[in-house]
C-alpha cells in the first residue's frame, strides 16, 4: 500500500501513467513531493486534436493510504471530480477512479461527449491501468 500510495500521491509522477500524444507536462514549480488539501497544480495538456490548454486542479481531500480528490478550477471540463481511491486486497493493491465531470459548450458538449471525450476517458485510464500495473504487477 505504502509503495502505491507513495508513486499516485505524487505529482511528478502523473506524466508517467498519462499518454504520451496528449502532450502532458506539469508546469507548477517547486510542488512538494506529497500532495496535500488545497494544493494546487498546473498543467499544459493536449486532449482532444493535438489543442493545447492549461488545466489547472485543487486536491480538495487527501486521507493518507486510502484516497485522494482532485477537482478542476481551470480546464477543458465544465466539471472535473476525480476520486482515486486504493484498498489492500489479497496479494496487492487495488486502485478505482471514480471520475464525474461535464464537458463543455451544453448541448454539443453532450454530442461530443458521446462521440469523443467519454471514449478517450476511457482509454486514457486503461492506458493508466497498463502502465501502474507495469510499475506495480498485477494483483
Amino acid at each position: 500500500m505504502q509503495e502505491v500510495w507513495d508513486f499516485i500521491s505524487s505529482p511528478a509522477n502523473l506524466k508517467q501513467i498519462t499518454p504520451e500524444y496528449m502532450g502532458f507536462d506539469v508546469i507548477s514549480e517547486k510542488l512538494p513531493e506529497k500532495m496535500y488539501p488545497g494544493m494546487i497544480i498546473a498543467y499544459r495538456v493536449s486532449p482532444l486534436f493535438g489543442i493545447k490548454t492549461t488545466w489547472v486542479t485543487e486536491i480538495t481531500h487527501v486521507t493518507t493510504l486510502q484516497y485522494f480528490v482532485d477537482e478542476q478550477r481551470v480546464g477543458p471540463y465544465k466539471m472535473w471530480h476525480h476520486q482515486h481511491h486504493i484498498e489492500a486486497v489479497d496479494n496487492g493493491v487495488l486502485m478505482t477512479d471514480i471520475v464525474d465531470y461535464q464537458p463543455p459548450l451544453g448541448f454539443l458538449g453532450s454530442i461530443a461527449n458521446k462521440l469523443i471525450i467519454r471514449k478517450k476517458l476511457e482509454e486514457i485510464f486503461l492506458y493508466r491501468t497498463t502502465r501502474l500495473e507495469k510499475y506495480f504487477g498485477k494483483y
